[in-house]
């Protein structure tokens, strides 16, 4: 299964981006391909907090544009929304000693975290960041 990051979903929705063409053909060929794929519940609170942020976009995206989006990929039946759960936890902390996480990084490593504890086999990610953790295969789809 593969998992979407903010980023990835960002650049799919704001018209404005530099890669949304493709961020969107990429997103669009996972929902339609009837293969399960994934977004976490942490990816889907930043995609709101980043795309509607009046400081990030002017103009940013009004909240009901952006709640539309994620009813929009909701509608694709191999679609997963994957959250903490028991055992959730020690994921977490083995990755973050592993790496010797702190500030903002902790973010990265939830959603890390949560990706290993469902056992995703690849996060699509224009993040940089993700590659800190050696466990999780982090596939920028956009290069």
């Amino acid at each position: 299964m593969i998992a979407v990051d903010t980023n990835i979903l960002v650049y799919a929705h704001r018209e404005d981006s530099p890669w949304h063409e493709k961020a969107l053909a990429v997103v669009t060929e996972l929902a339609n391909s009837g293969s399960p794929w994934a977004i976490t519940w942490p990816s889907v609170h930043e995609f709101l907090a980043i795309a509607t942020h009046p400081k990030i976009y002017d103009p940013p995206t009004p909240i009901a544009t952006a709640l539309a989006s994620i009813k929009a990929w909701q509608a694709s039946p191999g679609l997963r929304f994957l959250g903490e759960g028991p055992g959730y936890f020690d994921k977490l902390a083995a990755l973050v000693r592993a790496v010797m996480v702190k500030g903002p990084k902790v973010h990265d490593s939830r959603i890390a975290a949560i990706c290993l504890h469902h056992r995703v086999k690849k996060l699509w990610s224009a993040d940089r960041d993700f590659s800190s953790f050696p466990e999780r295969a982090c596939e920028n789809p956009l290069i």
